[in-house]
């Protein structure tokens, strides 16, 4: 997640930095190895690096990168919901404020996603799973 520094309370600096798991992301994720490769990150962006034409009032963005075809429909959409509703609460907004919450999420065509050196296919680390 990136967000202007003021922005996230300090309740929410700490559950981010407490190594809390993930997103509610985990029960979305159809294999159990993926689970184990989500991933969480909170980039605070100095006071003044964030501006809109609109207001001052504060933004946030969640990157997610996945696997293609790791995610459905119903499995992004609750990845969506979930994640805004931890920034809001995060940043003490209510959901009325939850268009300042953009999620993005990144599907890497098979062959593109790299780890431990080498080019992991999906059905690869899919087949890790011990489910």
């Amino acid at each position: 997640m990136r967000a202007p520094r003021c922005d996230v309370t300090e309740s929410g600096k700490r559950k981010a930095e407490s190594g809390e798991r993930p997103v509610g992301a985990a029960r979305l994720v159809k294999e159990e190895i993926f689970r184990s490769l989500l991933w969480s990150y909170l980039h605070v962006l100095p006071a003044g690096a964030l501006v809109t034409a609109a207001d001052d009032a504060p933004r946030f963005r969640v990157d997610v990168t996945v696997p293609f075809g790791v995610l459905d429909d119903e499995r992004r959409a609750g990845l969506v919901r979930e994640a805004t509703d931890l920034v809001l609460a995060a940043a003490g907004l209510g959901p009325d404020q939850a268009l300042r919450v953009w999620v993005l999420i990144h599907e890497q065509p098979d062959g593109t996603w790299g780890a431990g050196g080498k080019i992991m296919r999906y059905t690869e680390v899919a087949g890790l799973s011990t489910d």
